[in-house]
């Protein structure tokens, strides 16, 4: 049996495979746990293995890669299209294979091991972060209920709080003290906790050569750095720096009727945490920007003087960080300031 295809739809245990032959034809069929793909494919080496790019294939792609297949993974929306019928499990395995085959198909680089470990720690983190919001945010209404308010801001209410807790005349009863006190000692265990994934990150930074290029960009810091090396590595899965804006969904969204194009608001496409970790470093960067007299310096204030700030103007700069963050990355340079608003 000739197979030039594998599709694998991966589940958490049981996996289904479809072959195609060289015409497209599906020739195999067959249901089987994870641990058993592998040996499967050795049946047919250096075959076409696609997947979609879900939890796990990275893991799996590698081995695959290890035995000479080419492996080729594809977000799931892109696979919906070729799904026949109603779907199941073995539909999706040939709606995989076939969408595997289409020359203007766009497929996702299999992460290195040394990738997979960084965006761990970059989820980790971020899981951290997000505890400690939904802690302040805890702690703000539980001050409000008792009539309570302090300023908007996490230094603020950090600073405020020793004092609410010593003042009596608050009339705080004294369980409720204990627990914001409870909720004050939790809240620093996670600034601890986030601030040893920062040190990680600002070491792995120093040791990278990839990454210290990247910090070279304004508004990328070791953070930002390590995340985007870790999501798209050289950056040579694209084929330019708009495309790299356009996957992290910092391009306007296009509506067209009738012929006439109409564009709205950024398309929020793609990576979520490094899209919101550009934006905060294009805002952070922005005051500093604004009185350099760079190219880019220029082009912010020229785009300054004629749109929003918040709603157009941090997000056009996110959109060129990653323009530029793209250019280093493939260029093997760090940033230059002299050409960095044609990147």
């Amino acid at each position: 049996m000739d197979i030039v295809v594998l599709g694998i739809d991966l589940g958490k245990n049981s996996c289904s495979v479809a072959g195609l032959n060289a015409a497209g034809q599906v020739v195999l069929r067959r249901r089987l746990k994870r641990e058993g793909i592998v040996g499967l494919s050795r049946q047919w080496p250096g075959c076409v293995v696609a997947m979609e790019a879900c939890c796990g294939a990275h893991h799996l792609g590698r081995q695959l890669a290890a035995q000479g297949h080419e492996v080729r993974l594809m977000s799931p929306e892109y696979v919906r299209p070729y799904v026949k019928a109603q779907k199941n499990d073995d539909r999706d395995a040939e709606a995989i294979a076939e969408a595997a085959t289409r020359p203007t198909m766009r497929f996702v680089e299999v992460k290195t091991q040394a990738q997979s470990d960084m965006q761990s720690l970059h989820r980790a983190r971020e899981r951290l972060v997000n505890d400690r919001t939904a802690l302040i945010n805890h702690l703000r209404a539980l001050l409000l209920e008792r009539g309570i308010t302090v300023a908007q801001g996490r230094r603020k209410l950090e600073k405020e709080l020793p004092g609410i807790l010593a003042d009596e005349a608050l009339g705080l009863s004294p369980r409720i003290r204990q627990l914001v006190s409870d909720l004050r000692e939790e809240w620093q265990g996670l600034d601890h906790r986030i601030a040893a994934f920062d040190t990680e990150f600002v070491a792995q930074a120093r040791n990278d050569e990839t990454v210290r290029r990247l910090i070279s960009v304004p508004g990328i810091g070791s953070i930002n750095a390590t995340a985007l090396v870790a999501a798209v590595g050289d950056g040579r899965a694209f084929a330019r720096g708009r495309d790299m804006a356009a996957w992290l969904g910092l391009v306007p969204r296009q509506m067209t009727t009738g012929g006439k194009p109409k564009l709205l608001g950024i398309s929020k496409r793609g990576n979520r945490y490094l899209r919101k970790n550009l934006i905060h470093g294009a805002r952070a960067v922005l005051p500093l920007l604004v009185e350099r007299d760079t190219p880019l310096g220029r082009w912010v204030k020229g785009l300054l003087e004629r749109a929003h700030k918040n709603t157009v103007v941090v997000a056009a700069l996110a959109n060129k960080l990653a323009r530029i963050a793209w250019a280093v990355l493939t260029g093997g340079q760090g940033f230059d300031a002299a050409h960095a608003v044609a990147a």
